[in-house]
């Protein structure tokens, strides 16, 4: 009978694990539908951000702006600082490169963040630094000597706040020079049972990079991949020369404009890692609570074939007796 007791606490404690995977099944869901529908409404923005940076792709100063060549001016101050340059030298150094690295701030996903991290890990060739954005990342780097800049918790709060820290933290570090080149790692939503860890450059700034940036907002499978509009970011603008009258001046509208340009790449990626990771939890929490089902309907047979055993066994020793 003890043994049978033993098996009948095991059902009732899959039963409650099994309650529990299923209620965070939901809420994965939930919160998933949720982030594909912030990136959707927000496609239109980005769609207009690739249109102003394809209509001033032919611009002079942008071509000198230090966000797209690199340099010493701070473009959220305006002012200059040269504490941070590093001295000219004859030589070629290695690229200095910082990452902006997406991840979680709790497990139970799968292997989310594990590859997104082995993206960048794989990247990585020479002087690197990271901005992490989530838990796993922070203590993922910090644990093999990497520099982690500033450490962002990854919450389902996404805020303007955390979004113009993130993107001045990369543009600053640019445009003063104290690294060649800005990536952004993060997991891209391809369909409920489908992420991929995606590698981008957010500066020096790029029109194809952002191109791929919103084409990617679209899911290739699922509800949402049968929402209507153009295919092309560009919305048919022509990749011409233009001249236009710009007031008050260039330089003082590139510096207002670009960093929003920037900022896109970076709310996106955010909001592609937040359904990444609902869509990978609803996906682990689901098989758990498959495996849970298995378990229980395993160790049901198991209880009743002991119970029928006992009864054999007490029915076997009473008719012994008579």
């Amino acid at each position: 009978m003890a043994g049978l007791k033993t098996i009948k606490t095991k059902i009732r404690s899959i039963e409650k694990t099994q309650t529990v995977t299923k209620a965070m099944e939901a809420v994965s869901a939930s919160k998933m539908r949720k982030a594909q529908q912030r990136a959707l409404a927000g496609r239109a923005y980005a769609r207009a951000a690739v249109s102003i940076l394809a209509r001033v792709s032919g611009s002079r100063e942008l071509a000198s702006h230090p966000l797209v060549r690199g340099g010493e001016k701070d473009v959220f101050s305006g002012e200059t600082n040269r504490l941070l340059t590093p001295a000219k030298t004859s030589f070629s150094p290695p690229a200095r490169v910082l990452y902006i690295v997406i991840t979680s701030d709790k497990g139970l996903a799968g292997a989310l963040n594990s590859a997104v991290l082995r993206k960048v890990q794989s990247d990585i060739t020479g002087d690197a630094s990271v901005i992490a954005v989530g838990r796993k990342a922070n203590d993922f780097f910090v644990a093999r000597g990497v520099a982690v800049e500033v450490y962002h918790p990854n919450t389902d709060g996404l805020t303007q706040e955390l979004l113009n820290e993130i993107t001045a933290e990369a543009a600053n570090r640019f445009a003063l020079g104290v690294v060649d080149t800005v990536k952004i790692a993060y997991q891209n939503f391809i369909s409920t049972f489908e992420q991929r860890p995606t590698l981008r450059t957010i500066f020096p700034l790029s029109l194809g990079e952002l191109q791929h940036v919103v084409d990617d907002i679209l899911p290739t499978r699922g509800v949402f991949a049968n929402e209507k509009g153009d295919s092309s970011a560009l919305g048919g603008v022509a990749l011409r020369v233009q001249t236009y009258t710009v007031e008050p001046s260039e330089g003082e509208v590139l510096d207002a404009i670009l960093p929003k340009l920037a900022s896109v790449f970076v709310y996106h990626a955010l909001l592609e890692a937040q359904a990444s990771e609902h869509s990978a939890r609803m996906v682990s929490m689901k098989s758990a609570s498959d495996k849970a089902g298995e378990m229980e309907h395993s160790l049901t047979l198991q209880f009743n074939k002991a119970r029928q055993a006992a009864i054999t066994r007490e029915v076997s020793e009473i008719t012994g007796g008579i």
